[in-house]
């Protein structure tokens, strides 16, 4: 049998610890100071140890209260985070996913239909973010993240490094009498990503193009927006091929030069580092990555 001392006892030792004050401490618990002074009397007797140093207007940790604190701490936020964890996804069939913006609607979108046939029983919570994900105060369980791969505390696999290559709209082509010549880059308007200008510096420079000859850009925050106005027909967007195949497929965008540029960023299906997953968890790790080597190989033939 644990020896447990009582969790209540546990939760005002905690709060007036972080307030330095029982008064403080009653109000964030909604209890009189009487009720927390009597639980942290009964913490200390059930101890042995006193926990606070008592002075007239102020209270502070003995060295006993500052050794206990930490793991006191570390045991409630577990708790917290068990118990959130359990609330919003009681069943284990449930996965939740945070996915970059582009990757979720170009990529995985057009491929959820697949995953659900093979696994019917598992239910998909997909949400859109480019922020990288807390997991130890997260309800999330696996996110997709864009990057280099270098994250401290998270498990990391590898799903596609990201090639750039200049894309454009048939019509627009049309109207500007095509792209012949590298050259011819410059009746052109190139869409660029907030933030990225670079990308569109190097690709001019193995295209043999100045970027001086450029009469006009317009940023995009976010590459889906960037490819969303070259379809539109703005201007010529940088995109990794894999990301555009229906555009591609269809004829909405083309590739009129046979140019690519290593962004040395990837995609990564990630997740907390150490972390048991559960039986849902892995069958949507193993049919991602099974999907991108799938697509690996039909553009490598």
């Amino acid at each position: 049998m644990r020896r447990l001392p009582p969790l209540n006892a546990l939760r005002v030792f905690d709060a007036a610890a972080r307030h330095g004050s029982f008064n403080r401490a009653s109000e964030e618990l909604c209890v009189t100071p009487s009720a927390v002074s009597h639980q942290l009397k009964s913490l200390e007797e059930f101890l042995g140890v006193e926990l606070f140093k008592r002075e007239k207007r102020s209270i502070s940790l003995t060295p006993a209260g500052e050794r206990y604190l930490p793991s006191v701490q570390m045991a409630l936020d577990e708790v917290e985070f068990a118990t959130r964890k359990l609330i919003t996804s009681p069943n284990s069939n449930v996965v939740n996913v945070s996915v970059a913006p582009a990757f979720l609607t170009r990529w995985l979108v057009p491929r959820i239909a697949r995953f659900q046939e093979r696994h019917p029983d598992v239910e998909l919570r997909l949400e859109s973010s480019i922020d990288y994900i807390d997991f130890e105060n997260s309800d999330t369980d696996l996110a997709v993240y864009y990057g280099k791969g270098h994250w401290s505390g998270i498990e990391t696999h590898l799903m596609r490094n990201i090639d750039l290559t200049p894309v454009v709209s048939p019509k627009l082509l049309e109207e500007k009498g095509g792209l012949k010549r590298e050259s011819d880059l410059a009746k052109f308007t190139l869409i660029n990503v907030t933030g990225r200008n670079h990308e569109w510096s190097k690709v001019l420079q193995k295209l043999g193009v100045g970027i001086s000859s450029i009469a006009h850009t317009i940023s995009f925050s976010s590459t889906s927006l960037a490819v969303s106005a070259a379809a539109e027909g703005i201007g010529v967007a940088l995109a990794d091929r894999s990301l555009l195949q229906r555009e591609l497929d269809s004829g909405r965008l083309v590739a009129p030069f046979d140019v690519s540029l290593d962004s040395h960023n990837a995609f990564y299906l990630v997740y907390k580092e150490n972390r048991s997953l559960t039986a849902a968890m892995e069958a949507f790790r193993d049919w991602i990555l099974e999907e991108m080597a799938e697509d690996k190989r039909a553009l490598a033939g």
